[in-house]
């Protein structure tokens, strides 16, 4: 079960975001991620829960932030509700789309198991809704998702295959690189991964 620390910043400017603590692993149903974000400042900033069928799918969602919280999962396209500050007003949302993303490196590791890529297949479009800060406003984002190589790097505990990815933003044309070992991001645009106590699960 890897636990661990990714810091957050934007991407463009480099601005801190905070940090994400998080352990994951797979399980009997697929693999889940539970985290807790915080603040530059370190104070509790929101958290996330994340579950996989076996097949990639959200079967439970679960995301806290700024007193906002979405709960969703795989049902009819993805589904979702998200519920106010207060409590006292819930919006259902659906929409055809395969899954959920987010600024949670989460999301990066079940994207790439939802598509299942080789370097010899051809790259992958998915359509996502994202949750975007700091309201867990929804928003639907098609991407493109190729797996440009595979490689074996020697480690303590035995080799350590580092998956490089190319993802494309279809509605912006913006284009980044992915690198994910297992069940951990190894580096993303906003993401770098800062403490890592156990090797990165290996999917079956």
């Amino acid at each position: 079960m890897p636990r661990g620390r990714y810091s957050l910043h934007d991407p463009h400017d480099r601005t801190p975001l905070g940090e994400e603590h998080f352990h994951c692993a797979p399980g009997p149903s697929g693999w889940r991620y539970v985290s807790r974000t915080t603040t530059p400042s370190g104070d509790h900033a929101g958290s996330v829960d994340l579950t996989l069928d076996d097949l990639g799918r959200p079967i439970r969602l679960e995301l806290h932030a700024a007193s906002w919280q979405v709960r969703g999962a795989a049902l009819d396209g993805v589904t979702w509700v998200r519920t106010d500050p207060t409590g006292t007003h819930a919006t259902e949302g659906n929409v055809r789309a395969h899954a959920f993303t987010g600024t949670s490196p989460a999301f990066l590791v079940a994207t790439s198991r939802l598509l299942r890529l080789t370097p010899a297949s051809p790259a992958g479009r998915v359509r996502l809704v994202a949750f975007t800060d700091p309201v867990l406003a929804p928003l639907t984002v098609d991407q493109s998702w190729a797996l440009i190589r595979s490689e074996a790097h020697p480690t303590d505990n035995g080799p350590l295959t580092v998956d490089e990815y190319q993802v494309d933003a279809l509605d912006t044309g913006e284009r980044h690189t992915v690198h994910i070992a297992g069940d951990v991001v190894l580096a993303a645009p906003g993401v770098e991964l800062e403490d890592l106590d156990t090797p990165p699960s290996a999917f079956a």
